[in-house]
């Protein structure tokens, strides 16, 4: 059975990072290019992994799901996700059964945020403070994904050469049983932002499926 389009795609930026991120920028135009007629969303996500859930879920109840074991018949949506984003969508796709792309995903994030809690600055708005606070840590370990349960919906872009997370991990947790990735690619170099994103833009966005007019 072919798999459907998708009809509605979902963005979450990462620890730091803003709607403004070059990733989130590029894929909002590209999809405003060539899909306009597709419901694209970048939220800005508050610093609680707890408010961002709940908003992000309120934002998406309404849009198309797919069954849990299989395409549906009319469409779908899909998300994106980076870093922690990536660890977001995760948790996202498998509560909704959608497709995922995932870049230089957080696998273990309330181990690595751990150490973050304080006061921080956006990378894209150095002018704009928030404040990560210890309870934080546990919101993100209730989020976690202890393994994905369908590894063919998800598609993994993954640098050997991040400089924040450990790609052995990543690539652990999106691989099928025999340690390869279904779909996506392991990358010898880039580093965490994925520099070179561009590079790989189209094959992420033919890996959702989008629909036509």
């Amino acid at each position: 059975m072919p798999t459907p389009p998708t009809t509605h795609v979902l963005y979450l930026h990462g620890f730091r990072s803003t709607p403004q991120s070059t990733k989130a920028r590029l894929v909002g135009e590209r999809m405003a290019r060539y899909w306009p007629h597709i419901v694209f969303h970048c939220p800005q996500l508050p610093p609680s992994p707890q408010q961002a859930m709940d908003e992000v879920m309120r934002d998406i109840a309404d849009w198309p799901r797919r069954s849990a074991h299989g395409p549906a018949a009319d469409g779908g949506m899909a998300v994106i996700g980076s870093s922690l984003g990536g660890y977001y969508a995760t948790w996202i796709a498998e509560q909704t059964a959608c497709r995922a792309v995932v870049l230089n995903p957080a696998v273990h994030a309330a181990r690595d945020l751990a150490t973050q809690v304080g006061e921080h600055t956006s990378w894209h708005a150095p002018q704009e403070k928030f404040v990560f606070k210890p309870e934080y840590v546990e919101q993100l370990r209730a989020l976690a994904v202890p393994a994905i349960t369908r590894p063919e919906r998800y598609y993994a872009l993954i640098a050997k050469g991040d400089e924040v997370l450990d790609w052995r991990e990543m690539l652990a947790h999106y691989a099928n049983p025999y340690g390869r990735l279904l779909h996506g690619r392991l990358l010898e170099g880039s580093d965490h932002a994925i520099s070179d994103f561009p590079d790989y833009l189209d094959e992420v966005l033919d890996f959702l499926h989008l629909t036509t007019r």
